[in-house]
């Protein structure tokens, strides 16, 4: 993917950094620089998620229940028929099952972001929206209270762990919100409970 080929520019870079090139150094730290690996491993997951993500076959499971449950009426009876009426007006089937499918097929789980304004300062910081799944494994980062400005920041990010493994956090990074929740006064503590 696109890793891989960041790598073979970087050989090539490595090699044209020895001849003294103007300005390829500066282009060799640019492509090695952690921000833009993070980016590229950030692109190469949208891209392997855009490309696996399941698309479901009709909106309306339930319409088309209808319409097979009046087919199978009409239709010769015969043992299997029965069965499978009895089955498609179960209600733990029409209710449960139909409903939940329904309701998933019908709403997009893509993530929204505002728009950037235009007339963003120069001297701005950056912001970072990062999306972790944890699924009961620890985050395998640490956090704290800067000592100056007060602000919750990441202390460390422990080796293998997920947030190591995203790529997408790093030692000294400001946590502004967890989950939806701002952490602007909150102890260190109360953030982990969030987390």
């Amino acid at each position: 993917g696109v890793s891989h080929v960041l790598t073979l520019v970087l050989q090539e870079l490595s090699l044209l950094c020895k001849r003294d090139v103007n300005g390829v150094g500066t282009l060799y730290d640019l492509l090695r620089s952690r921000w833009l690996q993070a980016l590229l491993k950030i692109y190469e997951c949208l891209q392997h998620y855009l490309g696996k993500r399941p698309v479901p076959v009709t909106l309306q499971a339930r319409a088309l229940n209808r319409e097979v449950a009046e087919l199978l009426r009409e239709a010769p009876q015969c043992g299997e028929i029965r069965e499978l009426r009895r089955l498609l007006r179960a209600p733990h089937f029409k209710a449960a099952l139909l409903s939940a499918h329904d309701a998933v097929a019908q709403k997009d789980f893509e993530p929204t972001l505002p728009p950037l304004p235009d007339n963003i300062p120069e001297n701005e910081e950056a912001m970072r929206i990062v999306c972790l799944v944890k699924n009961n494994q620890p985050l395998g980062a640490t956090i704290k209270r800067h000592e100056l400005t007060g602000d919750i920041t990441v202390a460390r990010v422990i080796h293998g762990g997920l947030a190591d493994r995203s790529g997408l956090l790093y030692a000294g990074d400001k946590l502004v919100e967890v989950n939806g929740v701002p952490v602007e006064g909150l102890e260190p503590e109360q953030v982990i409970n969030i987390l």
